[in-house]
């Protein structure tokens, strides 16, 4: 007997399902990826990826096989593509994982590309697509996912639009969900999304191209700046942006979503990172504190604790980003003014240089980005709420 979950608009899969596997160590359920996800979002990021999720049970370690055809336009060197395959397990952690990052697609040819994983007792799901990072156009097709039956056969499971002959509209790719199918469906500013016709069998892949994307783990000297200090923006930069994907996909109940009595709120923190960095500008760049208008702005904010758990929260993500951006504006603005001499110079009735100070700005906000990481983990799954049938099938 096999027990599984199918949406309600997909019970057409289940006779599939039945034929493929008719033992009774293993089951799956075919879940769509736009199944489930209520909400959607537009980020900012160097990559993009789709996938599709299977539920999958089974007593035994147990192979599967993930193959698509891949090829990649790059437009620079940083330009990369890979398959993926996430195993979600039922404690909460992952299992097996491949992207391919260690062995990246770049060739401008079809090519057929295979990930080799394994489940076992702990999984409780399958998710698998597409990676592309940074600059060009990849083009995804003829994607298939195979699971080794209790004779250690391989057999094709279902991947809906696998071949993607159901066309891409208004940017949404039918049967996949763009992200990386854990909750939300993600859209990335950067990325456009197309089906493109193969002009000598009329059959259609997916094209996916990026544009205008900058390399984020490069350490730069960025232009406009004496060296020194366009070295420092380049990691002031580098640093920021790390911050802002980690949350920026964050919807209110997650912003304020409080660890216990003594935490505080992702959201806070950010505030907490604008407040101060904003400090660190009045006291290098004007060699003082505080006035008594900015410690009405920032001061909660800086000092965090039972205040700023009652201020900082049902606000979303985006109002915390906003100030926290507006912040670094300045900062760039400012350093630009300056040169390495000023890098240099001791803080007045202090022990450290500005150089000193702003590497402690850094310091401080890579401090609170792994507390903010931590505190993400932690937040507890909403409860879908799309209610799916059981179904027992003899």
């Amino acid at each position: 007997m096999i027990h599984y979950l199918c949406p309600l608009f997909k019970t057409n899969k289940i006779n599939m399902l039945v034929r493929f596997f008719k033992i009774i160590v293993f089951s799956l359920v075919i879940t769509t990826s736009s199944a489930g996800f209520a909400q959607s979002k537009k980020i900012s990021q160097y990559w993009m990826s789709f996938a599709q999720s299977i539920n999958v049970k089974t007593n035994k370690k147990t192979k599967f096989k993930l193959q698509a055809s891949v090829r990649v336009e790059r437009e620079d060197k940083d330009g990369i593509a890979g398959l993926w395959t996430r195993v979600d397990n039922t404690n909460g952690e992952s299992g097996f994982f491949d992207n391919m990052m260690d062995r990246p697609i770049l060739l401008n040819e079809w090519k057929t590309y295979t990930i080799e994983g394994e489940i076992d007792k702990h999984a409780k799901k399958i998710s698998f697509g597409g990676i592309c990072l940074y600059n060009g156009k990849f083009y995804f097709d003829n994607f298939e996912l195979s699971i080794q039956n209790e004779n250690g056969e391989y057999e094709k499971i279902s991947v809906e639009n696998a071949g993607f002959e159901n066309q891409v509209k208004d940017a949404v790719i039918p049967g996949w969900t763009r992200g990386i199918g854990r909750d939300k469906e993600v859209f990335v500013e950067q990325f456009t999304v197309a089906s493109e016709k193969n002009t000598l069998n009329d059959s259609f892949s997916i094209m996916i191209e990026g544009k205008g994307i900058k390399n984020q783990s490069v350490i730069n000297t960025e232009e406009g700046f004496t060296p020194q200090i366009g070295t420092l923006v380049s990691m002031l930069n580098n640093l920021s942006t790390r911050v802002e994907s980690v949350v920026q996909n964050l919807d209110i109940r997650e912003t304020d979503h409080l660890l216990d009595e003594k935490a505080n709120r992702i959201g806070a923190l950010i505030m907490h990172l604008a407040a101060a960095e904003a400090y660190y500008q009045v006291y290098t760049f004007e060699n003082r504190r505080f006035n008594e208008e900015e410690k009405q702005k920032w001061q909660v904010g800086l000092d965090l604790g039972e205040e700023a758990r009652e201020q900082f929260k049902g606000k979303p993500i985006d109002y915390y980003l906003a100030i926290y951006k507006e912040v670094r504006k300045k900062t760039i603005d400012e350093l630009a003014k300056r040169n390495d001499e000023w890098l240099k110079q001791m803080h007045p009735g202090s022990l450290m240089n500005n150089h000193f100070g702003w590497f402690h700005v850094m310091e401080h906000q890579s401090s609170h980005l792994g507390q903010i990481l931590m505190l993400k983990k932690r937040i507890p799954k909403e409860k879908n709420a799309i209610k799916l049938p059981e179904e027992k099938v003899d």
